[in-house]
């Protein structure tokens, strides 16, 4: 053991625990960890961001796509204040993040020194451990239990407070060991019950999401549910969980849900929900089940006993790891042998399979409107599904416009590419470009493609400047209608004609993109997407760099089921 400082300490630990990037914006608050990691700049990429919220998006991004904790450094105050966004994020999509952020010394704490904040206070219901370290000998302890924390049970985020004197002090003490994430198991006892329930249910139906699925997993849980002839729903931003190519995919369990799927939902007998914890969204503002006891009998499967009978007194409830419970049905499947179940299989579903594929064809929108539209924005996403490759990975932030890539692009699954959907499931707008930033880093190989709406875009579009800096080549298709088109529609829903404080002056996107060196497009037709597309494509592929197509949309398109001039209607009568 040699002495070191506090900084080279938490440089340390990040490499003891297996973290190679990390996203961040620069502070003189924390310049001890980044000297510390400058002895570790061979094998450590820190990517410099051009605001804390980009920059803790990016970790929460990285999360997801990884399944490893992202790691995010801030300065202290308005540093850690920007990054908020994604510490909720992170807590609500329950992704494991780690946020180090610079402190005051503690020869100043109390005195609201420049920039000082208690971060226990400021952090505490939105993290699932918040500490400061005062003492550089404690580091080692510190940071392994934060990233024990942090990936254990429901993983979610943990703040660490890094005071400057306590960076430049030194100690001699050893490192920790690499962490070891721990995961609760489904008992034997409690497997055999879930597949009796399932296999002498009229009407089942599995929801499925939540973070962390591995690639066994997923194929596990498949070979399952397409021996019994589940019909599989996957929740709210979480659709990538389930390959939607597959016979048994039902469709999106979240906002604006296919309503044959709601109510097949509602009639089920037995419904599994794994990894999920049965939010607002994912329940459609909790009608699907009722409350607190579902007359379906429901199987809650999450790795977080606070979250099992939060809300629902289900029939079961078992506290596991998604990997662990899918694990679990598959050793089901392969004792049983080939062709187990397999006239349930063909019976369950062609009961249900016709009537909710047929929700992927158009929808209502451009079947309803007096005049067809010069951009379909369903025609849309049937180019990018026949020209983008299969891998291809979609984010979004939030907003009307996310509900075309979630309703009708189709996620290949973790089976068979790993995480392709990085999307938000706490409604953060502005999350999915430095998602889409942060993925075009971290996976080069593969096309990264993100929806956003005008708002949405401009709240981290300076990350931009990040994608240039790191060759990272998304491709951004900006949904132009000159407004807030959500808050817009539930206005027009209860304050008809009533136009107020949703309206948007914005920027020529195109030239903006090319003013940070990527490619810009405007197009007003579909023929223009198809070429503007595959130019774009192209581009970033040979050039490594991003690519921008405005979508200029009309303001009517407001929804896949409804033109604005339809919601207003139906809020005049």
């Amino acid at each position: 053991m040699t002495s070191r400082s506090g900084g080279q300490l938490i440089a340390d630990q990040l490499i003891v625990h297996g973290v190679d990037t990390a996203f961040g914006v620069p502070g003189e608050s924390y310049l001890g960890v980044l000297d510390g990691l400058y002895s570790h700049n061979e094998k450590f990429k820190f990517v410099i961001c051009r605001q804390e919220g980009g920059a803790a998006f990016m970790a929460e991004a990285y999360a997801k796509l990884t399944g490893k904790p992202g790691v995010c450094l801030v300065t202290r105050g308005p540093g850690a204040t920007n990054a908020a966004i994604g510490v909720h994020t992170a807590f609500q999509d329950s992704s494991p993040m780690i946020l180090l952020v610079g402190q005051v010394g503690n020869d100043f704490v109390e005195r609201e020194a420049f920039q000082e904040i208690d971060y226990r206070r400021m952090f505490g219901p939105m993290a699932k451990w918040v500490a400061q370290i005062d003492d550089a000998s404690r580091v080692p302890e510190y940071m392994a239990h934060a990233f024990q924390a942090a990936t254990s049970g429901r993983p979610g985020p943990v703040v660490l407070a890094l005071p400057e004197d306590m960076l430049s002090a030194t100690a001699t003490v050893a490192d920790a060991k690499p962490f070891a994430s721990v995961q609760a198991h489904p008992s034997t006892a409690q497997a055999a019950r879930v597949h009796e329930l399932l296999a002498n249910a009229k009407n089942p139906f599995v929801i499925v999401g939540g973070h962390g699925w591995s690639r066994e997993a997923a194929k596990a849980f498949r070979e399952y549910v397409e021996a019994m002839g589940l019909p599989v729903g996957c929740a709210f931003r979480f659709q990538d969980t389930f390959d939607n190519s597959r016979p048994n995919y039902a469709g999106d369990v979240g906002i604006g849900i296919n309503p044959k799927l709601a109510a097949r939902i509602k009639e089920a007998d037995v419904v599994l929900s794994i990894g999920v914890r049965l939010g607002e969204m994912t329940t459609s503002g909790y009608t699907l089940f009722d409350v607190p006891v579902p007359k379906q009998k429901l199987i809650h499967v999450h790795s977080d006993v606070n979250e099992l009978g939060r809300v629902y007194q289900a029939e079961m409830m078992i506290a596991s790891g998604v990997n662990e419970f899918a694990s679990a049905l598959g050793c089901l499947s392969r004792s049983a042998g080939e062709g187990w179940c397999e006239d349930r299989s063909k019976a369950s579903q062609s009961s249900w399979a016709e009537d909710l594929t047929t929700w992927q064809s158009e929808p209502p929108l451009y079947k309803n409107r007096a005049t067809p539209a010069k951009l379909n924005l369903w025609q849309v996403v049937q180019t990018i599904k026949r020209v983008a490759p299969k891998d291809t990975i979609i984010t979004n932030g939030a907003g009307n416009f996310a509900t075309w890539a979630h309703r009708f692009f189709p996620y290949q699954g973790v089976e068979h590419c790993g995480k392709s959907q990085l999307a938000p499931t706490s409604g953060a707008m502005g999350y999915g470009v430095p998602a889409a930033v942060a993925a075009s880093i971290v996976q080069p190989e593969r096309c990264v493609i993100n929806f956003a709406g005008d708002g949405d875009f401009m709240m981290t579009s300076q990350e931009l400047a990040t994608a240039m800096q790191y060759n990272a080549a998304p491709i951004f298709i900006v949904f132009n209608n000159g407004m807030y088109g959500t808050i817009r529609m539930h206005q027009e829903k209860h304050f008809p004609a009533r136009v107020y404080g949703t309206q948007l002056a914005n920027p020529d996107f195109a030239k903006y993109a090319e003013s940070f060196g990527a490619k810009g497009f405007v197009v007003t037709t579909n023929s223009e997407f198809d070429a503007a597309f595959a130019s774009a494509l192209a581009h970033t592929q040979a050039a490594r760099k991003p690519a921008l197509i405005e979508l200029k949309v009309d303001p009517q398109d407001l929804t896949p089921g409804a033109t604005l001039d339809a919601i207003r209607a139906a809020a005049s009568k």
